[in-house]
């Protein structure tokens, strides 16, 4: 039986079992969930950086989003908070649309 050792969707366990396969499964401990979400975040981004067309970059974008609601609901932050803070951050120091890539500052 492959291991995978590694955080999924709520209702993962269900659909493997529908599937007619048996799987076992254990919840995380509150102590080790935001690591879990953190390394399930990496994972998810390397699979962006990967994804070959458009309808995957999309999908995986969904997979990091959702992990971001549950590292905030994990942390006791709202989303209009997190907006807040995103908002503020993009007044300081801007966005990411120009597409504006550092090659070096010179001392």
């Amino acid at each position: 039986m492959p291991m995978y050792n590694k955080l999924v969707r709520d209702l993962i366990p269900e659909i493997i079992e529908a599937g007619g396969k048996k799987c076992v499964t254990r919840i995380v401990k509150q102590e080790e969930y935001l690591e879990e979400i953190k390394k399930k975040m990496q994972e998810e981004a390397l699979e962006f950086k990967e994804s070959a067309s458009e309808k995957e970059a999309i999908e995986e974008l969904a997979d990091i989003l959702e992990l971001v609601y549950a590292a905030i609901h994990k942390l006791g932050v709202s989303y209009e908070q997190l907006e807040q803070i995103r908002t503020q951050k993009k007044e300081q120091r801007g966005g990411f649309f120009k597409g504006i890539y550092l090659i070096e500052v010179e001392e």
